[in-house]
């Protein structure tokens, strides 16, 4: 009895039915579409935390979008393991004509996808995949000599000039729910089967279109709670970044869109130049002789540095899985230019307690904070732990919300003195640059 012939379309970060690119290509196709997800045991093993507040998203969010997808007598096929022994499992059991998919940028997946279109092709299998994520990808914004931007102001303005309806435009998956293949309620791995548990930590809602109007004001003041807290669906893709760009305008939120945009910007440069995941961009910078002080990490880390701003925000991290963008960049100034101790120490703490983290915007924030990156933050440009605090936090109200030892006047001494760290850090970066 001959298998019938089917399609898959896999979802990765694109965790949402309608407005999907791949699921409305898939489904506009002439056979029955199947769901795929896999919870990738080459992602998920590297995992310390065995309630990552992120695995637990996706989980909750498959669940969601399976009981979505009764009501068309469907289900996505939910896999634990690696995409290797997944897909040879699939195609010993299905007759696959095509495979669709959208782009992943990080190194791991576009070694992986590269992978599997070889292995596909040697099946006759094609292999489909679409830009979903991000509004202009790879080589959609050059500069006049075909070479990628580096500094993000005349990418923007081309960013913006580009823009136009065609780029926002949604895509009707809806429409076409009919061409899903019939399936069973397929049965999806516990997060127990996968050597995880439930995460108590409360996840980012979705109402983000209240915060725009105000958000370019109040945006750099963490007490007030006035940023959007949509980087994790905007990463797991629960929302479509174009629905997202196109609020944005409605309400002329330009400050938020060029947010937006520079998301797209450090998607661009990891795609370009993926040395960046552990290189400086500058290589001129990984001459650096840093100090990595275990002890003085570990109190970073902790939020005991004796700098209250700095120490919220990392106990609103350590707490939440989130902290405040203004108070990232200084953490992330002080860790590297304070403390000199490397980046990349910073950067992987991050990808490990950030419920929202995105390695392109990671990576590309803590390479600007600490003056090694494109578009940087010159190196001489030293956050002042103390003037931040009275620009955007005078009245210490988060200060003292994550910190409560400072509000008791218990809190530790400073770990360094401020002027002492900037002599050190301008006479240690100097001497790399020259050297």
């Amino acid at each position: 009895m001959s298998k019938q012939s089917i399609n898959i379309c896999w979802l990765r970060r694109d965790l949402r039915l309608d407005d999907n690119a791949a699921i409305y290509h898939a489904l506009k196709s002439k056979d029955p579409v199947l769901l795929l997800f896999i919870f990738d045991k080459n992602i998920l093993n590297k995992l310390l935390d065995k309630k990552d507040v992120r695995v637990n998203f996706i989980h909750e969010t498959i669940i969601h979008l399976n009981q979505q997808l009764q009501a068309y007598d469907t289900s996505i096929l939910v896999k634990y393991g690696t995409p290797e022994e997944v897909w040879t499992g699939l195609l010993n059991t299905y007759n696959v004509n095509s495979v669709f998919t959208n782009h992943d940028y990080e190194p791991y997946a576009t070694e992986r996808d590269s992978g599997l279109a070889e292995y596909l092709s040697s099946e006759s299998i094609a292999f489909r995949t679409f830009k979903d994520q991000i509004i202009f990808e790879k080589d959609e914004i050059l500069k006049a000599d075909g070479k990628p931007y580096t500094v993000f102001t005349p990418y923007f303005r081309q960013w913006q000039q580009k823009l136009n309806e065609f780029y926002l435009k949604s895509y009707p998956s809806k429409r076409y729910f009919n061409n899903f293949l019939t399936t069973p309620p397929f049965e999806i791995p516990s997060l127990r089967d996968m050597g995880f548990e439930k995460s108590t930590q409360a996840l980012p809602g979705l109402d983000f279109e209240s915060k725009l109007r105000d958000y370019e004001e109040r945006r750099d003041y963490p007490a007030d709670d006035a940023t959007t807290h949509i980087g994790m669906h905007l990463r797991f893709g629960t929302i479509s970044i174009r629905y997202a760009a196109r609020e944005a305008l409605k309400q002329n939120a330009d400050k938020w869109l060029s947010e937006l945009a520079w998301r797209d910007f450090y998607m661009m440069i990891l795609w370009h130049f993926p040395h960046t995941v552990s290189q400086s961009f500058k290589p001129a910078y990984d001459k650096i002789r840093w100090r990595n002080n275990e002890d003085e990490f570990k109190a970073w880390c902790e939020g005991k540095t004796g700098y209250p701003l700095v120490d919220a925000g990392m106990r609103q991290l350590n707490e939440t899985g989130y902290m405040h963008n203004r108070v990232r960049m200084v953490v992330a100034s002080f860790l590297t230019k304070h403390l000199l101790i490397d980046w990349r120490w910073g950067e992987a703490y991050f990808a490990e307690k950030l419920m929202d983290y995105e390695m392109a915007s990671n990576i590309g924030g803590w390479q600007w904070a600490c003056g090694c990156g494109n578009d940087a933050a010159p190196y001489f440009r030293v956050f002042n732990p103390e003037l931040q605090t009275k620009k955007f936090d005078p009245d210490y109200r988060y200060i003292n919300k994550w910190l409560p030892e400072h509000k008791q006047q218990k809190h530790v001494k400073p770990i360094v003195e401020h002027a002492f760290a900037r002599e050190r850090i301008l006479k240690v970066f100097k001497e790399a640059l020259n050297s």
